[in-house]
């Protein structure tokens, strides 16, 4: 009978751990926070790319500006009965007034032959607690500024055919119509101006107050 072998069994490597399993979870997660991102920016952009009017509640806007169209046009050394007051156009006298600030009440014909030139013209009820400073701080060059007795409200900004009522000097209005009208856009001689007219009270005929 052979012999038993004495010397152990070769060793053989251990077997190879079984593979991880697949990582799924992380790819889940990803794809929910891009979804959740994709749907915040798509609620978030159309609001910032709104224009503020669009979201601010209560943004100034133009829409209580009065519209007079078809304005006579022509010189009187009369009076005139206007519809308006202030009045937004018509007949006016062959004098204007010139640009600046006036702290009595001028004369209805003159002011509206600045209109003609493309003035904006700022009346102010002088009864009225009206910051006049802040309304000078906002006169355009081409503009002129005076009380008006009997206004139905604080401020009215007047140019050629075109009249806002305003709350006060600080009602964002103003500027806005400014903005808007205060180029002579609806004047008749929009490339006049109130330049070289005369002085209220200075003695120039069809001037007073």
């Amino acid at each position: 009978m052979s012999e038993l072998p004495t010397h152990p069994p070769p060793a053989y490597p251990p077997p190879a751990p079984p593979p991880p399993a697949p990582r799924r979870a992380l790819p889940i997660v990803l794809a929910v926070v891009a979804a959740a991102l994709a749907l915040g920016l798509a609620v978030l952009v159309p609001v910032v790319v709104r224009p503020p009017e669009e979201h601010a509640s209560g943004a100034a806007d133009l829409d209580a500006v009065r519209v007079y169209d078809n304005l006579e046009v022509g010189h009187t050394a009369k009076d005139v009965d206007y519809p308006q007051s202030p009045p937004v156009g018509g007949p006016h006298d062959p004098v204007w007034l010139d640009c600046g600030v006036y702290d009595e009440p001028v004369r209805d014909e003159n002011a509206v032959h600045d209109l003609e030139h493309g003035t904006v013209w700022i009346t102010y009820d002088p009864d009225a607690d009206v910051d006049v400073a802040a309304l000078e701080e906002v006169l355009p060059q081409n503009g002129i500024i005076s009380p008006y007795v009997g206004l139905d409200s604080p401020v009215v900004v007047t140019v050629w055919g075109r009249q806002l009522a305003l709350d006060g000097a600080d009602d964002p209005r103003l500027e806005l119509f400014i903005d808007a009208l205060g180029g002579g856009e609806t004047a008749p001689e929009p490339f006049a101006s109130c330049a070289g007219g005369a002085r209220a009270g200075d003695g120039d005929p069809g001037v007073g107050v």
